[in-house]
């Protein structure tokens, strides 16, 4: 197994992009392994590592498919819908506070 070459940030050469790159493009890695590193020195601590991919190894992004939209629409319905009351908030419930505002704070919505 031979080292990955590393390269400062900013200064990878043509060629190489990582995970996010590759998606503005419309790209995926496709199965291919980590080409190169990026590292990006930080004060007293250990450098932060950016991942490269081959551009010309990389495959086009597969579509979604009338399945994938659907099961995507029931994950963000079931984010928004509040546990407690079983209504759709409107909005992504907190994790932080489990339900929606209107539960979670019922004597300001009365004083209101």
């Amino acid at each position: 197994m031979s080292a990955l070459p590393v390269y400062r940030w900013r200064l990878a050469p043509d060629g190489y992009a990582t995970r996010r790159q590759l998606r503005a493009r419309g790209l995926r890695p496709g199965g291919q392994d980590v080409a190169a590193q990026l590292e990006r020195p930080r004060r007293r601590r250990p450098p932060l590592v950016a991942h490269l991919y081959r551009i010309d190894a990389a495959k086009p992004v597969r579509p979604m498919t009338p399945a994938k939209w659907a099961a995507l629409a029931k994950a963000n319905a079931a984010r928004r819908t509040c546990p407690e009351c079983r209504r759709d908030a409107g909005y992504v419930i907190p994790t932080s506070l489990g339900v929606c505002g209107t539960c979670a704070y019922p004597e300001e919505q009365r004083a209101a």
